[in-house]
């Protein structure tokens, strides 16, 4: 994660809203809609839910809308923790946590005790390896309570692009434009490289910074899940061009007494 970390600190988080279009509050309700689609709501008072890569703010300031009486944000990028914060306006429902995703779990959140997990905008293809995807759903299904909802989104990069199409235009503004370019390195892995220009007056200055990305397939993602005792509810192509799964933890099914009776 410390290639992924650098990349963001040096290139991506101060662009990062800006690159999903600037308007964080019209994300945010993007998001709110798609996580109550998703069924992503509190049962209850005081429940708590997890953000896992939260980045500005997305989704935190989605799950707080839900009413969540305690969103956990996540991320291992300062800057954009800071820009949560900023927009979070002393919500206190959320709780920002500078960490990286992998073995966060334990330390947050109770065995059990989370109602909703996300880990959603390509989070889970910053992991190094695929064994971290494998270890990290195994802790959510240990963190989520029967019937907890875990979200993921990611994009799914089994398929090599060839040519031209490896440059991928991210978003382009009169003063400021970010293409990507991907390289593949091998099965597991993407080396994408962030191109950012920006023009100050007459003079355009250029910026770029790599960082490797996972290359999980959805059938294989689907099987970790179920390996690790969730249930799928969604997979599926989500907004954006993303993959969108969605799985949930069951409850023990009640138990027939001799008398018939379930308890």
């Amino acid at each position: 994660m410390d290639t992924v970390s650098r990349h963001y600190d040096q290139l991506l988080a101060r662009h990062y809203t800006w690159m999903l279009g600037g308007d964080l509050t019209a994300l945010v309700a993007e998001q709110t809609r798609l996580l109550r689609d998703l069924g992503v709501e509190p049962r209850g008072p005081g429940e708590t839910a997890v953000d896992l890569g939260c980045g500005p703010g997305n989704q935190t300031l989605a799950l707080a809308a839900l009413g969540y009486g305690t969103v956990f944000a996540v991320d291992t990028s300062k800057a954009l923790l800071d820009e949560l914060a900023s927009h979070a306006e002393g919500n206190q429902a959320i709780r920002p946590v500078h960490a990286d995703i992998r073995g966060v779990l334990p330390a947050i959140a109770e065995p059990a005790s989370a109602a909703a997990i996300v880990c959603m905008g390509d989070t889970l293809t910053h992991l190094p390896r695929k064994a971290d995807v494998t270890a990290l759903l195994a802790d959510c299904a240990a963190a989520l309570a029967q019937d907890g909802r875990l979200v993921v989104t990611y994009r799914d990069l089994t398929r090599p692009l060839h040519g031209a199409d490896r440059f991928v235009p991210v978003r382009s503004t009169p003063d400021q434009v970010l293409t990507c370019f991907l390289e593949y390195v091998d099965e597991e892995t993407v080396m994408v490289h962030d191109v950012l220009h920006r023009r100050s007056g007459a003079t355009w200055t250029q910026q770029v910074g790599s960082y490797p990305k996972l290359r999980i397939g959805a059938d294989w993602l689907a099987g970790q899940c179920a390996a690790a005792g969730l249930t799928l509810e969604r997979d599926e192509t989500g907004p954006r061009g993303m993959r969108l799964l969605a799985a949930v933890k069951k409850g023990r099914p009640p138990i027939a007494t001799d008398a018939g009776r379930r308890r």
